[in-house]
């Protein structure tokens, strides 16, 4: 008597595999009846390998490698009009990386007149922001966006590719290790 036929079972996590035909026998053993299981496995198919590792290809795909990673910071265009609007001739933005926050780093943005041997410059349309050598480590490739909302505005790090993750204020993060 057949048991059941063409059974697929599936292992999202690593590995799929496809039942062939399942077969099976009643037999009388002891006054219960027992079902042997016969079946064979096979590889999976192409296709069904394609769909459990299209995304973790396309993800691999648009990532650049750390060393390809630009030094260089961005700034929105809200950033610039804002630091158009509050500088005056010879100041500059002065982003830091401290030790501290929830997630271990923390983004320390100040005014600053003064540029020292390891600053670098970043400029765009008539405003600027220095970032330390030490510093530039862990926010290079980084956007600096000005966001204004109702119960503040401030200067926010924006798509670091540098932090794993951030807090949900946005001036804490944890670096990629």
């Amino acid at each position: 008597m057949s048991f059941a036929q063409g059974v697929m079972i599936n292992f999202a996590k690593s590995k799929v595999w496809t039942l062939g035909s399942v077969s099976s026998k009643v037999v009388q053993a002891a006054g219960r009846p027992v079902m042997p299981v016969h079946c064979t496995l096979r590889s999976p198919s192409i296709s069904s390998t394609m769909r459990f590792s299209t995304v973790s290809v396309h993800e691999q795909n648009t990532k650049a490698p750390p060393h390809v990673t630009e030094e260089k910071v961005h700034l929105t265009e809200s950033c610039v009009k804002r630091l158009s609007e509050i500088m005056e001739k010879g100041e500059y933005l002065r982003i830091q990386v401290e030790g501290g926050g929830c997630s271990g780093f923390q983004y320390k943005f100040s005014v600053d007149t003064a540029k020292n041997e390891d600053d670098r410059v970043f400029e765009q349309n008539g405003v600027g922001v220095i970032v330390d050598q030490d510093s530039l480590d862990y926010v290079k490739g980084a956007t600096i966006d000005f966001s204004q909302e109702l119960i503040r505005s401030s200067f926010q790090v924006l798509k670091n590719p540098q932090a794993d993750h951030g807090c949900s204020c946005g001036s804490s993060f944890s670096i990629k290790v």
